[in-house]
């Protein structure tokens, strides 16, 4: 019984010393965005970068990514408050698959917009928004938060 039990404390160390799944995490965004003075509704692309590592002996697809940006802190005149979310949806990205035994960076594209009308005042207003990803991979889904906060800024 005591062979039996070593058996198993080693089998169980060395599940835990080999990753043998996929995985995605580090997830990243692009820092700051000035949005023009004179701006309405002005369309510019967010972009992220997300770390997949799949180590299984299988190519792993991702299916679709989606997006929500949720507004974590505002500054000056901001017109929305913290906890908006704006659900961006469904956002390009490539690759399509993570081949096996591999490590690849998952980037995608998230169309964002911006309004800054001319005001008065010699401070900027900004907001800063984490962006929430759901991924779907044939490995499962997985949801994200960006380690970095994306800021706009209406000077």
């Amino acid at each position: 019984m005591a062979r039996g039990a070593l058996v198993a404390i080693g089998l169980v160390i060395l599940a835990a010393c080999g990753s043998t799944g996929f995985a995605l995490m580090g997830a990243t965004v692009d820092g700051t965005y000035t949005c023009a003075v004179g701006s309405a509704n002005t369309q510019y692309d967010l972009h992220t970068k997300i770390s997949a590592d799949n180590s299984t002996s299988k190519s792993v697809d991702v299916q679709s990514i989606d997006a929500v940006l949720v507004v974590s802190a505002v500054h000056g005149q901001w017109q929305q408050a913290v906890g908006t979310r704006y659900d961006a949806g469904k956002v390009p990205f490539a690759p399509r698959s993570v081949g096996a035994g591999s490590k690849a960076t998952v980037t995608a594209t998230i169309p964002s917009a911006c309004t800054n009308a001319q005001h008065q005042g010699t401070s900027d207003d900004y907001a800063d928004y984490s962006i929430q990803l759901t991924v779907v991979t044939s490995a499962g889904t997985f949801h994200l938060t960006s380690q970095n906060k994306h800021r706009i800024v209406a000077p």
